[in-house]
């Protein structure tokens, strides 16, 4: 099931695009403002945001910008704005579609379906065992000890990444180029970050850091 983060400041508008998202079968969460929307995505992993632009707090392209600075997640902008400046401003912001207020519910939902289906390079690949885990792209889950480990969306694409071919060694440029999927202009230490939390939670010690370098997963024994 996918999951969805609404962002509406709009509660009518909020409580139908709940309403259609559950019915058309996606697990949907919504907020009303930008910094808790900022807060959602770091608290749990969504497949597709759905991002109005005028909202408390922080407006839409202020959030946007920030997820773009970790994640490729897929954006549509719902907005009353139609100018072309503001789509503009969307799309170099490198969102995925653009859809203006008042909208159509089917259309729209065409629109988050296609948009799932042009990003979603994982869909129906097998699961993928190592040291004792399962990772599960589809679900995007880890298990260990016969429990899941609560992995946010980048630890997960660092673990996959790195798990899936044992020994070799990626440079920090190449897991940025990589998981975020995007041109990185920020600072390469933030893969350090995300290792150094993984390595947390993962219950086997299988992360190699390679000093100079970059970081590689250990070969099975």
């Amino acid at each position: 099931m996918k999951r969805i983060l609404v962002v509406e400041d709009e509660p009518e508008i909020q409580e139908l695009l709940l309403a259609y998202l559950r019915g058309s079968g996606y697990a949907a969460e919504a907020v009303g403002d930008g910094p808790n929307a900022w807060n959602a995505f770091h608290r749990e992993i969504f497949d597709l945001v759905l991002l109005d632009v005028l909202l408390p707090g922080m407006d839409g392209f202020s959030v946007c910008e920030q997820i773009r600075r970790e994640s490729a997640v897929p954006i549509v902008m719902l907005t009353a704005l139609d100018g072309e400046a503001e789509q503009l401003r969307g799309f170099d912001l490198q969102i995925d579609d653009y859809v203006t207020k008042p909208f159509s519910m089917p259309v729209l939902l065409r629109k988050i379906a296609a948009v799932l289906r042009r990003t979603s390079g994982e869909e129906g690949r097998p699961a993928l065992r190592y040291q004792g885990l399962l990772l599960d792209p589809d679900a995007r889950e880890c298990c260990g000890n016969g429990a899941v480990i609560e992995l946010t969306a980048r630890e997960f694409d660092l673990l996959w990444t790195l798990a899936g071919s044992p020994g070799r060694v990626f440079t920090r440029e190449a897991l940025l180029s990589r998981i975020w999927g995007y041109d990185f202009f920020g600072d390469e230490r933030i893969v350090d970050s995300h290792i150094k939390n993984l390595r947390k939670k993962l219950p086997v010690d299988c992360v190699e850091t390679i000093r100079g370098v970059g970081y590689r997963a250990a070969k099975e024994a």
